[in-house]
């Protein structure tokens, strides 16, 4: 009798829990994944009666059941690492591959039209004359990791063509060490390197260096990234009679870090150019350290550094030093839009022999040390504190800059949420790579703050200094963090710990909402219904941000005095609804930065505005249920 009263209370509880998680709708069965888990915990905490949000819980652990007690059992014991590439498979994680076998050699022309994600040894070293074309590697890739250390070395009237390099890719870690190194004779072409990428980290060792009479063009280089860092260590050093053009350097990059440490140094009889480098950055933090050092009759032009960029801090730290006999022009530094904090360090040191020294304009809060004209000819044309070009109202600056560093339609005012409207939206697509949450049980055994940092690269076998520690830092180091004036915050990598902070501001009756889909997106749309969430009045939130990490991690805090609106989104033209989206309007701006984007694209200044913005995709706004 006991027996079967055991076997009854098992199925009976095996039916509810079953019941329970097949209300998010996608058919587990199995009461005991970490998913059921999460499901379960949302019952007990959360009083709202609304249905569950699909949205989060596919955001949950996919493990199984067995996957699960195992990888509790291994982080226990501190020991995942020894199962990474399989933990990661299994809960869906951001982890780096392994290096992927090498190429090493080819003996005839080629011509390669797409090629992803591998080690290239060694590519044309030697080679005489031949034409070589590669066209495609790594486009499109997400997390490619791979490593180009020799192309076109110590080649004789070789002709080259090297079209896209690792463009459009995702979280990108790419290294390229040499690149027609030691060659005579001969032309290259490298147009495009990492362009439109999000989150790269980028190192290119050396362009052309000890070449002699090689001619070489590099067009583009990490234009329109995201974030991330890159390093150009070499350009055409110990050249003998080289012609290099290097036509773009991180143009329309956002919040980049660049290091570019050698510029055509100690070359002979060199005709170089460099168009643009950091030209309509937003927020970049460059260093270049070495231009044009110790050249022999050189000819060198560079036209553009940090031209219209937006705020940020660059360093130049020489310019033509102990040249001899040179002539060297630098066209334009530092126009910005807005003002940044630049420091040139060394302007013609040390040069002789009738060196040749021309410097167009200089200028907007920037520092100048080191200006000599001993044993040089030097012009100086224009040095400006307050460039006369970009003397225009801040509004006007505003209005005309918007495209460049603030997407059409991300941010907006309150009174454009009224039905009928007809506004730009941006692109809402979540730029990061998929991930999911980890479960609690697993995550409460692995370290999270900086001071645990070593055990966190053991953990996910990052190299010091690569990419993924810096990734881990600079989220650990924003989640620990003081909180602003008034501000609580939290970074979550569990589901259930999301739960937890939104009801401990919230309350338990509560409820998230995400737009509902990305369509629409970068096109214009109408706003349809209209409804005020809380009845439309003056609420608190908790917004919660994704962060870039190996398992899903949000940066969620208390937004008050905030307004959220739902609205249909329809086509223009058809007026059919093609979306629906959430809408969050910041009613106390006071405390933003007056170089916050918002105040690029509407003017005003912290305080003197309300500011809108939709909830981007995979980002997600908690409120009390109405």
């Amino acid at each position: 009798m006991n027996e079967q009263l055991t076997l009854l209370c098992l199925f009976i509880l095996f039916s509810s829990l079953s019941v329970s998680f097949a209300a998010v709708g996608d058919g587990e069965k199995n009461p005991f994944t970490p998913k059921a888990y999460a499901v379960r915990y949302w019952d007990k905490e959360i009083r709202s009666t609304l249905p569950k949000p699909p949205f989060l819980f596919s955001k949950a652990s996919p493990l199984s059941a067995a996957e699960s007690a195992v990888f509790v059992k291994l982080a226990g014991q501190n020991a995942l690492d020894k199962r990474l590439p399989e933990f990661c498979a299994a809960a869906k994680l951001l982890c780096f591959p392994e290096v992927a076998p090498s190429l090493e050699k080819h003996d005839k022309d080629s011509n390669f039209a797409v090629y992803r994600d591998k080690n290239f040894t060694n590519y044309g070293t030697g080679r005489p004359g031949g034409v070589d074309s590669f066209k495609n590697y790594s486009e499109g890739e997400n997390i490619p990791v791979n490593d180009f250390r020799r192309y076109s070395r110590d080649s004789a009237g070789h002709k080259d063509n090297f079209l896209s390099y690792g463009t459009d890719g995702n979280v990108v870690q790419q290294s390229f060490h040499t690149y027609g190194a030691g060659a005579t004779g001969g032309t290259g072409e490298f147009k495009r390197y990492s362009d439109q990428t999000n989150v790269p980290n980028l190192d290119f060792t050396s362009y052309s260096d000890d070449a002699n009479g090689r001619t070489q063009t590099f067009s583009s280089y990490s234009e329109n990234g995201n974030a991330g860092e890159q390093t150009f260590s070499s350009y055409g050093k110990n050249g003998n009679g080289p012609t290099n053009a290097f036509a773009s350097y991180g143009t329309e990059s956002n919040v980049v870090g660049s290091g570019f440490s050698n510029y055509a140094e100690n070359t002979n009889a060199a005709n170089d150019t460099f168009k643009g480098y950091g030209v309509d950055m937003n927020n970049p933090t460059n260093t270049f350290s070495n231009y044009a050092a110790g050249g022999n009759g050189a000819v060198e032009r560079f036209s553009n550094y940090r031209d219209k960029a937006n705020v940020g801090a660059d360093t130049f730290a020489s310019y033509a030093k102990s040249a001899n006999a040179g002539d060297i022009g630098f066209s334009n530094y530092g126009k910005s839009f807005n003002e940044g904090t630049d420091t040139f360090s060394s302007y013609a040191k040390s040069s002789n022999g009738e060196t040749k020294v021309g410097f167009t304009s200089y200028g907007v809060n920037n520092t100048f040390k080191e200006y000599s004209k001993e044993g040089t000819t030097v012009s100086f044309a224009k040095y400006t504190n307050v460039s006369t070009t970009l003397s225009v109202s801040a509004s006007a600056a505003s209005s005309r800059m918007v495209n460049k560093w603030v997407e059409a339609g991300k941010f907006f005012r309150e009174k454009m949420m009224k039905e009928g409207t007809v506004m730009p939206m941006p692109d809402i697509r979540d730029k990061m790579p998929q991930r999911s949450f980890l479960p609690r049980s697993i995550l409460s055994k692995l370290p999270f703050s900086v001071s645990k940092m070593d055990d966190l690269k053991r953990v996910f076998r990052a190299s010091d200094n690569g990419s993924m520690e810096r990734m881990m830092r600079e989220s650990l180091e924003e989640c620990e963090r003081a909180p602003s004036r008034g501000e609580t915050k939290r970074c979550v990598g569990s589901l259930e710990d999301m739960i937890d902070f939104a009801t401990s501001v919230l309350g338990r009756n509560v409820a998230v909402r995400s737009t509902e889909s990305v369509n629409g997106s970068k096109k214009s749309v109408m706003v349809g219904p209209v409804t005020g969430i809380n009845g439309g009045k003056v609420t608190q939130s908790v917004s919660c941000h994704q962060s870039l990490f190996p398992y899903l991690l949000y940066y969620c805090h208390a937004v008050p005095k905030v307004r959220l609106y739902q609205a249909d989104l329809l086509d223009p033209k058809s007026k059919t609804k093609i979306n629906r989206g959430i809408a969050i309007c910041h009613l106390d701006t006071s405390d933003w930065s007056p170089t916050h984007g918002a105040f690029l694209s509407l003017g005003s200044a912290p305080g003197r505005i309300e500011v809108c913005h939709w909830i981007f995709q995979n980002d997600m706004a908690w409120t009390i249920a109405d």
